[in-house]
């Protein structure tokens, strides 16, 4: 297990023994890994982190309300049908069955990230579904066939099988329950904010360019704002967007003017921004020292 953390490590995707052995499984068994956790944790980089490492192409199914088979899975090229139809046409009219067959083929079929996945060929690829629960629970139907079987069936066609299983990752912001069906077909993992010795290391690999005394009190600081009672705590990614902006803005260290010119890039809220205003954020930055 030492060796795929010290591995992820060099893609800078720092993983804990638990998320490096629900990953190692992941990959030993053939199962999804579903990841859930508040938005900005670094779920979404354990799929990036994967096709990094195994050296394969990632594709991404970024879900939404209303996501549905043609977005998701495949739907027909209705244009080119109907250039194939008037060929036909001209070519005098032949029989229906003879249509149907020629215009429901693989060459009319736009396949989106679902059954790009499943009829990738060689080096399996990564599939990362990416936010579930901003999706339709009617979508989650969809999914089951591919997550159990690694299979999509298209009516006209048939059953299109996988020769190689692509390494299936999917999160969610748990916005929304997962039903149970799901669930089982997965392996499971809550990922949580990092400590502040994990955050640290990730700024210092993600902004190398930052002072170190900067990177130190800004984890410091996130990690102490995390305590408070906000709307939308901040996660990983905007830690480093925080420190990028520090950076760019040529600050070496947090004082209580930098970090009020610079809370946007921080927290996404403004009744977040106004709430850490309200009760000072030199006071903030004290306490952050002290712990």
């Amino acid at each position: 297990m030492a060796g795929l953390t010290e591995a992820l490590a060099d893609t800078l995707y720092f993983a804990e023994h638990s998320l490096a052995t629900a990953i190692f499984l992941s990959l030993h068994l053939g199962k999804p890994l579903f990841l859930e956790g508040d938005a900005g944790v670094g779920k979404t980089e354990v799929a990036k982190a994967l096709s990094r490492l195994l050296d394969t192409r990632l594709i991404r199914l970024q879900c939404y309300e209303g996501l549905d088979v043609a977005q998701a899975v495949y739907e027909w090229d209705y244009s080119r049908q109907m250039l194939q139809i008037r060929l036909l046409e001209a070519a005098g009219r032949p029989e229906a069955e003879a249509t149907r067959q020629s215009l429901f083929h693989r060459d009319f079929l736009l396949e989106r990230p679902l059954l790009q996945a499943i009829t990738a060929e060689g080096t399996p690829p990564v599939l990362l579904i990416d936010e579930l629960d901003r999706a339709d629970e009617e979508f989650e139907a969809f999914l089951l066939e591919l997550l159990s079987d690694f299979q999509v069936t298209v009516p006209e066609i048939g059953t299109l099988r996988a020769t190689n299983p692509p390494v299936v990752v999917l999160t969610s912001n748990r916005t929304r329950e997962i039903h149970d069906a799901l669930r089982r077909r997965c392996l499971y993992h809550w990922v949580d904010y990092p400590d502040l010795d994990k955050e640290l290391r990730i700024v210092r690999a993600r902004c190398p360019g930052a002072a170190e005394q900067l990177s130190r009190q800004v984890v410091r600081f996130v990690q102490t704002l995390r305590q408070e009672d906000l709307y939308k705590r901040p996660g990983v990614a905007e830690t480093l967007d925080w420190v990028a902006a520090l950076d760019a803005l040529d600050q070496r260290a947090l004082t209580p003017e930098n970090i009020n010119d610079t809370l946007g890039a921080l927290l996404k809220y403004q009744d977040d921004i106004a709430q850490v205003r309200r009760g000072g954020v030199e006071a903030l930055l004290d306490r952050s020292r002290e712990e």
